[in-house]
C-alpha cells in the first residue's frame, strides 16, 4: 500500500510536470507507468487488506460497506476527472492526485496495521 502510494504520488507529481512543460508523448509514458504501479499494489493490495482487517464476526458487513465505498470513489475519480481537468488543466489535476496520495500514504502508515505473516486473529487483536 507504501510503496503504491508513493510510486503514484511520485509518477503523478512527474506526470503534471510533462503537462506543464507540454511534452505531451512523455506524459502518456508516465500515465502508462502509473497504470503499472497501481495494478501491481494498490488495486490487489486493497481488496486483500480489506478482506484481513474486519474481525471475523464483522468481516460480511465491513466487507459490504468498505465495497460500496470503494466502488463510490472509483465513480467520483472518473466522473470527476473530465470537469476537474476542463477547470485546473492537466498539469494541476496531476498534482492534486499527487497531493491525495501523499495524503493516502500517510494515513496508511499511521492507521493500517502490517497484515503479512500474520494471522487474521492477531490483526484482531490490534484493533482491540
Amino acid at each position: 500500500m507504501l510503496t503504491g502510494c508513493g510510486g503514484l504520488a511520485i509518477l503523478y507529481v512527474c506526470v503534471g510536470s510533462a503537462y506543464y512543460f507540454h511534452i505531451h508523448g512523455f506524459a502518456i509514458l508516465l500515465i502508462a507507468a502509473a497504470i503499472a504501479c497501481y495494478s501491481m499494489t494498490l488495486a490487489p493490495v486493497t481488496w486483500v487488506l480489506l478482506s484481513e482487517i474486519f474481525p471475523n464476526k464483522i468481516r460480511s458487513a465491513g466487507m459490504s460497506v468498505a465495497t460500496t465505498f470503494l466502488w463510490s470513489a472509483c465513480f467520483v475519480l472518473t466522473y470527476t476527472f473530465p470537469v476537474l481537468n476542463q477547470h485546473l488543466g492537466s498539469a494541476r489535476i496531476f498534482w492534486l492526485y499527487a497531493a491525495i496520495c501523499v495524503a493516502g500514504f500517510a494515513m496508511i502508515l499511521k492507521w493500517v496495521p502490517e497484515t503479512k505473516g500474520r494471522t487474521l486473529e492477531a490483526i484482531e487483536g490490534f484493533w482491540k
